[in-house]
């Protein structure tokens, strides 16, 4: 045998079974505890007495416990985010300025489309309420009602519910019926209309099963009256062709009077037209259509946008809406401007001045924060087609939904491609449908807030907004003199004041604040932070570390797939000899002290070992052997005899 191998025998004769070679699980926990670093582990196995160890046992979990909650927050800590604020003094950009009149188009232009519907709302006031155009409050009879038709009140019939009863009676017809509703939308508040015990109502049932209806109550008769227009209105409107539509509301010409932006004069030709389905033409300035943005490098009222606006009340529809002004909204270039969420509404008469102030925020996504960075992770289709944000992620998913359950869009949003607007022509069931889905998207039934997310990085403007009365008393006569002048080619009447509206929008200052997350911790701090907590409660390292790793898992399952093995092996090797009738056998190799799982390993056998293997049959007893007397033997250590020694011997 080698010099190496030799070495290597007597020092696995000499050194205790260790690691995987051990043969039970509680034979490498005990190796472990008496080799580990962690001093806890190693007092569990020394130490005398049940109290002493069962203290030592009581510490070093609690130590362990400790451990692991305190890496679970630093491990928290690590993806959270801290924010900073940046605030410099430079040129800023001008935003977009997005203007709309609250009346969408021009109720004189629209008489012709609105005629019939107007009649019957008309009619509808005199039975609720008992009053008309030039008349005394008298109510109409139902019979008049009756012979003069109505078309608008068979699709969607107004009804009066008395004490909160499921019976109704139906306002054109007179009749009372009862009312099977499963959904009450809006409010189930009492909508006085002349007693104190009527509420008004309308019912939406499914075309296709009558059985499956929602009745709709409002907390105000005005709240009944307008949504039940606004109905039939956007019936009307989605069977317009975009191209009257635009004619139909107001130019650009008629909308702006005076315009001046950074102290000079401005026009039309700075304002770009998009058509909203709700507020008509509106008019964007700055909105870098041409590739030009507009910036301005001096704050204050003189050096924004100053524009006089002309309303002409006097043209509204007065079912539709019923308050008077414009609508703007601030908001970048690349946005959609959401007029109906966000606008901020003027009032006519009177002079608005709105200062902002610029801010860009940044956050950090994932695995700081769950939000998207261009919307391109989000299976939603953007039918905006400007940068994503949350609100046109819902508005389209909304719309989708739409489409898809109604067979028709929604009229306020854009036209998925192939799909085509609502209107009870071809669509007899979509006002129901639109409002059953509807009512499951605020409930967040509908899954778009948890599809939907926030955009990462965006722009606002925050807006302070004051007013003061316009024009003043001494200069109103000459002001709406020359402003009547100045319109007088367009327009044959003067002017009034209430027609008229002076917005400002400026930069109160040129301070651009940005708001950014940063990552609260790095990795290296992370693995200090580890470090620092197993030394302080473990007293142990990164070694100690991949040593409970490897004894924990590594050993302990090769120990265990072991075992698994030999039983394996064992049942396999009966299962033969079951089969071949064979007795067993003292010879037989599983029954051999060396193949005992508690003694296999790769170590030759100690002496304690050898001597409880079990001895082979007709063997004799191992006995003494007799010395080998050659070894007894004295041998000289010279090869030649000395002289005085032969001298000695003769004599």
């Amino acid at each position: 045998m080698a010099p190496g191998k030799k070495i290597t025998a007597r020092l696995k004769r000499t050194l205790p079974v260790k690691g995987p070679q051990a043969p039970t699980l509680s034979e490498l926990m005990r190796w472990y505890c008496l080799n580990t670093n962690t001093h806890g582990c190693r007092r569990i196995v020394v130490s005398r007495g049940r109290l002493r160890r069962f203290i030592w046992i009581l510490l070093t979990l609690s130590a362990v416990g400790l451990i692991l909650w305190q890496c679970a927050e630093l491990l928290m800590n690590y993806y959270s985010a801290s924010v900073s604020v940046t605030v410099q003094f430079q040129k800023l950009p001008f935003p977009a300025v997005t203007i709309c009149n609250i009346n969408p188009y021009k109720y004189s232009s629209m008489k012709d489309y609105l005629s019939e519907l107007d009649k019957e709302t008309k009619k509808a006031l005199e039975t609720f309420y008992g009053f008309s155009e030039g008349k005394s409050k008298v109510r109409r009879s139902v019979d008049e009602w009756n012979s003069t038709g109505s078309h608008f009140f068979k699709q969607i019939p107004l009804l009066k519910f008395e004490d909160f009863s499921k019976t109704a009676t139906d306002l054109r017809s007179g009749q009372k019926r009862k009312i099977e509703g499963s959904v009450f939308h809006k409010d189930s508040s009492i909508v006085n209309s002349g007693d104190s015990n009527d509420i008004i109502g309308f019912q939406l049932c499914d075309a296709n099963n009558s059985s499956e209806c929602a009745l709709y109550t409002f907390s105000s008769g005005v709240n009944a009256i307008q949504e039940w227009y606004k109905l039939h209105y956007m019936n009307i409107m989605a069977q317009i062709p975009l191209e009257t539509k635009e004619k139909l509301s107001y130019s650009a010409d008629d909308l702006l009077l005076t315009c001046f932006f950074d102290g000079l004069s401005c026009d039309k030709r700075h304002f770009s037209r998009f058509h909203h389905p709700l507020h008509g033409n509106c008019y964007t300035f700055n909105s870098g259509e041409n590739g030009t943005i507009l910036s301005t490098s001096t704050g204050g009222s003189e050096y924004g946008l100053q524009v006089v606006l002309y309303i002409d009340e006097a043209d509204y529809n007065p079912f539709l809406v019923t308050s008077t002004g414009a609508k703007i909204i601030v908001h970048d270039q690349n946005e959609y401007p959401f007029i109906e969420d966000i606008g901020t509404e003027i009032e006519t008469a009177a002079a608005t001045s709105i200062g902002m102030h610029f801010t860009r925020s940044r956050k950090l996504s994932k695995p700081y924060s769950d939000c998207t960075e261009t919307g391109a992770d989000i299976p939603v289709e953007n039918l905006y087609n400007k940068s994503y944000s949350l609100q046109i992620c819902l508005h389209s998913c909304f719309q989708k939904a739409m489409v898809d359950s109604c067979g028709c869009a929604q009229y306020a949003q854009p036209l998925p491609a192939g799909a085509e607007y609502c209107n009870y022509k071809k669509n007899p069931n979509w006002m129901y449908c639109y409002y059953r889905l509807h009512e499951k998207f605020v409930k967040e039934q509908l899954g778009c807030q948890q599809i939907c997310k926030d955009a990462c990085s965006f722009k606002e403007w925050a807006l302070t907004t004051s007013i003061a009365q316009w024009p003043s008393t001494v200069s109103e006569d000459w002001m709406l003199r020359v402003l009547s002048w100045d319109k007088g080619q367009k327009i044959n009447k003067k002017l009034n004041k209430t027609d008229l509206a002076n917005l400002m929008v400026f930069y109160k200052d040129l301070n651009e604040r940005f708001i950014s997350e940063n990552p609260a911790n790095t990795l290296v701090i992370l693995l200090s932070n580890f470090g620092g907590q197993l030394g302080l409660w473990m007293s142990c390292s990164v070694v100690c570390v991949i040593e409970i790793v490897e004894v924990f898992f590594i050993d302990s399952l090769s120990i265990v797939m072991r075992r698994q093995w030999q039983k394996a092996k064992k049942w396999w090797n009966d299962r033969k000899r079951d089969r071949s009738g064979k007795p067993p056998q003292a010879g037989d190799p599983e029954r051999q002290g060396h193949d005992n799982p508690v003694c296999i390993d790769e170590d030759l056998p100690t002496f304690n070992t050898a001597l409880r293997l079990p001895l082979p049959q007709d063997s004799p007893l191992p006995r003494t052997p007799p010395p080998n007397y050659s070894t007894l033997r004295l041998e000289t250590a010279f090869t030649e005899q000395l002289p005085d020694t032969l001298e000695v011997g003769q004599h």
